[in-house]
């Protein structure tokens, strides 16, 4: 039960991040530090999954829900370099321009991070396993009032291997982790490990640094 009044609603997208995601060898999934998205706009993912009844007796006996994660589009005022390199795989040449190239192989996967605000506290979310398809070209020529135009991407986030799909913060999240949400992925696995290396280091009498902790 919530130790804190719950959200009664929410609004504003705000504070978008995304982190690079990368698996080694063993399959083990890691995320690089989030880098922010500035500019915002909106956000809209709609679940991916179909609903599958099974009849027997004469009547619905058993519903199964799939949950393949969310698809859907973000809207920021423009999309940054960094990400159109680190995520779009989009190439920058000697002299500054960037290109974008058909055989540049998939996009990169990452974390998307962000967060809405509520009648209490905002809440803050990270989407795993996520892709993300090229922006739209497109602009309007200048009136009496200028208009800024917008650039969106359509984001698809998939299951891990694990079957994390998503977390959120709720208004009882520990201050340490709602605090430090943009600064590292909470990925509960990498939480586990780091716990583990630590317990096994202080086991073995050797003294633990905060440096040597990670």
């Amino acid at each position: 039960m919530s130790k804190n009044k719950d959200n009664k609603v929410k609004y504003n997208i705000k504070n978008a991040h995304y982190a690079v995601q990368k698996e080694d060898e063993e399959g083990t999934i890691s995320f690089e530090t989030p880098v922010p998205i500035k500019g915002a706009v909106s956000v809209s993912f709609d679940a991916n999954g179909d609903i599958t009844p099974f009849y027997a007796d004469g009547i619905q006996y058993y519903v199964s829900a799939a949950n393949n994660g969310y698809e859907g589009d973000a809207e920021f005022a423009l999309i940054p370099d960094q990400f159109r390199e680190d995520i779009l795989k989009e190439q920058r040449d000697e002299k500054g321009v960037l290109h974008e190239v058909s055989d540049s192989g998939d996009t990169q996967k990452f974390a998307f991070l962000f967060e809405f605000d509520g009648d209490q506290k905002a809440t803050r979310r990270v989407l795993y396993n996520c892709t993300a398809t090229r922006p739209s070209i497109e602009s309007e020529t200048k009136e009496e009032n200028v208009e800024p135009g917008t650039e969106t991407i359509t984001i698809s986030n998939s299951p891990l291997a694990n079957g994390r799909v998503k977390a959120q913060t709720t208004v009882d999240t520990d201050k340490t982790v709602y605090d430090g949400w943009y600064k590292t992925v909470y990925y509960p696995e990498t939480i586990t490990a780091a716990t583990q290396s630590v317990a096994e280091t202080q086991a073995s009498g050797k003294k633990v640094t905060v440096g040597e902790q990670r």
